[in-house]
């Protein structure tokens, strides 16, 4: 998960139940020829279509890990989605069902509206639908959402696919994510801009790298698209270098990089220039991106979505960085839990 270590926000106290959060906020008409039983049993009952294999993600997001004080609601709810369809998307794989499992400190019914509709305002687009979950009480709000999706019998795909020779591909741009979370974070300890933050657009630059940590874009038909043609997939949520880093070892090869090539947002270099630019592009995560290998192909767009190539799989373990045709040292292993 993202590296954010946040101040905690608080939600105002209101008297209502658990029961009554889930009828108001969360109980929407899930009548489906896949959904046969949804929110209000003690568990939902689907009905997966017939030659599919289904594909299971959870994800969860952790206040003061996670997100900042004053995080809006309505972004939170989207955010706690779009991780989950990422690693759907990754895969190759259709998203169908969710559950959600919410920690609160206080209930607030303003700010439960909001989240609610975040969760839609993600989910809806690719007609995923709310089958069940549990509301608790806790010290700090904890938001868990499990996808289940679909693929073709024996079509996902895997990390561990990827094959000497082939070309190592990145969706989108990278880094922005990582630069709006910093300035999220500067601006919730009330310290200004982030450090070599100096944008000739001001504002606009600002605005455009926050959005795209407070709502990624979850590549789902990308990830589709992919399918039968990327020989491995990893989505990118720990920094570009950590998360191919997991892709190489479960294919037991490794990768020549290009730095050079790395696809930087204009906004991203205008706001922090070409160098921190791809410090946040290497190592920043949240960008929720796909990291793909396939043979080579001429292509610069799939299914609407701009991919770069930036390298190549080797035979030889670990990742090698260059740079107009030289080695440029780098170490980094993404973010981990726990050290």
């Amino acid at each position: 998960m993202p590296r954010s270590r946040c101040v905690r926000s608080r939600l105002p106290p209101t008297a209502v139940d658990e029961f009554e959060l889930i009828r108001r906020h969360f109980v929407r008409d899930s009548a489906a020829g896949d959904v046969v039983l949804g929110i209000g049993d003690d568990g939902a009952v689907l009905r997966p279509p017939p030659g599919k294999e289904l594909v299971a993600v959870i994800d969860t997001l952790v206040e003061t890990v996670h997100f900042t004080q004053g995080f809006d609601a309505a972004d939170l709810g989207f955010r706690a989605v779009a991780v989950n369809l990422s690693d759907i998307a990754a895969m190759g794989a259709e998203p169908r069902w969710m559950t959600l499992a919410l920690t609160l400190s206080r209930a607030d019914d303003d700010w439960l509206a909001g989240f609610a509709q975040g969760l839609r305002d993600a989910a809806d687009p690719y007609a995923a639908r709310l089958v069940g979950g549990d509301t608790t009480r806790g010290e700090t709000i904890v938001v868990t959402v499990h996808v289940t999706g679909f693929v073709d019998a024996g079509s996902a795909i895997l990390r561990s696919g990827a094959r000497v020779g082939d070309t190592v591909y990145v969706s989108g741009t990278i880094g922005d994510a990582a630069a709006g979370l910093t300035l999220v974070q500067n601006a919730a300890a009330g310290v200004g801009p982030a450090s070599g933050f100096r944008p000739s657009r001001g504002g606009e630059t600002a605005a455009y790298l926050v959005s795209r940590f407070r709502r990624p874009t979850a590549r789902i038909r990308l990830g589709r698209a992919l399918a039968g043609v990327a020989s491995a997939a990893i989505d990118l949520s720990d920094g570009f270098h950590g998360d191919l880093g997991k892709l190489l070892e479960a294919s037991g090869v490794g990768a020549a990089i290009d730095i050079g090539r790395l696809p930087l947002s204009p906004a991203l270099i205008d706001g922090f220039g070409i160098e921190q630019a791809r410090r946040f592009a290497l190592s920043g995560g949240d960008d929720y991106e796909l990291c793909f290998t396939a043979p080579e192909m001429s292509a610069t767009e799939i299914a609407g979505v701009p991919v770069t190539a930036v390298g190549r799989i080797t035979g030889t373990p670990g990742i090698v960085l260059t740079e107009n045709g030289k080695t440029v040292p780098y170490e980094d292993r993404g973010y981990v839990h726990f050290r």
